[in-house]
């Protein structure tokens, strides 16, 4: 899966010479928390998300009035408060990739650049949907977890079991286990009782560590 299979094409973004307010306005009008910042002729020169924003601007508890916090925020642009360089990536990036650079740099979202140009944008929201995707989170079934084993094999072992009851798998994770040799694979499977399932595998030596059914 790649980033440009999932990310957001024509994000919403803002000029480097708009005000923080124009920022504030812009994302709660628009529902978004991070802008890409463009330059007056049309290049991407950073980003500002909403915490910049909300950091820049004066305290609920100041004494100023309504008429002194506007007057302020007009005055600050956001070329004042917005990251830059910025980290970018492309469209052919794999998800998991996009993923490694946000939690790596603790940001929330990528700039998705094509060509030179901003092509979209990926967040966390994204890769979470990602996620839930990849685990079978909306489809109801049974959700089984085995103890598998560093051999080769094994997972044909494991699927060839569960078609032989009639199961259909929906989706497949591997995860490391509590002790490295002893992986995890987690199966979400529809069309098949989850104890008729449980059995047929324990019959044929996997172990079973956890059901549920959803």
């Amino acid at each position: 899966m790649l980033v440009g299979e999932r990310m957001t094409r024509n994000p919403v973004t803002i000029l480097d010479t708009a005000s923080i307010d124009d920022g504030l306005h812009l994302m709660r009008e628009r529902k978004v928390r991070r802008l890409p910042v463009l330059d007056g002729s049309g290049k991407m020169v950073g980003i500002v998300s909403d915490k910049d924003l909300l950091h820049a601007a004066p305290s609920p508890a100041t004494s100023l009035s309504v008429y002194e916090l506007h007057y302020l925020l007009a005055k600050l642009s956001i070329k004042q408060v917005m990251s830059s360089p910025v980290i970018s990536i492309t469209p052919d990036t794999p998800i998991e990739g996009a993923a490694r650079i946000m939690a790596d740099n603790k940001i929330g979202g990528l700039p998705v650049v094509e060509n030179g140009a901003l092509a979209g944008i990926i967040t966390e929201t994204d890769v979470f949907k990602v996620l839930l995707e990849l685990l079978g989170a909306r489809t109801a079934g049974v959700r089984m977890t085995v103890k598998s084993r560093e051999a080769k094999g094994v997972l044909a072992q494991i699927t060839r079991v569960l078609a032989d009851v009639g199961a259909n798998i929906v989706s497949v994770v591997a995860y490391a286990g509590p002790i490295a040799s002893e992986p995890r694979i987690m199966f979400k499977l529809t069309d098949v009782d989850a104890e008729v399932a449980r059995k047929a595998l324990e019959q044929a030596g996997i172990a079973v560590v956890d059901v549920r059914v959803d």
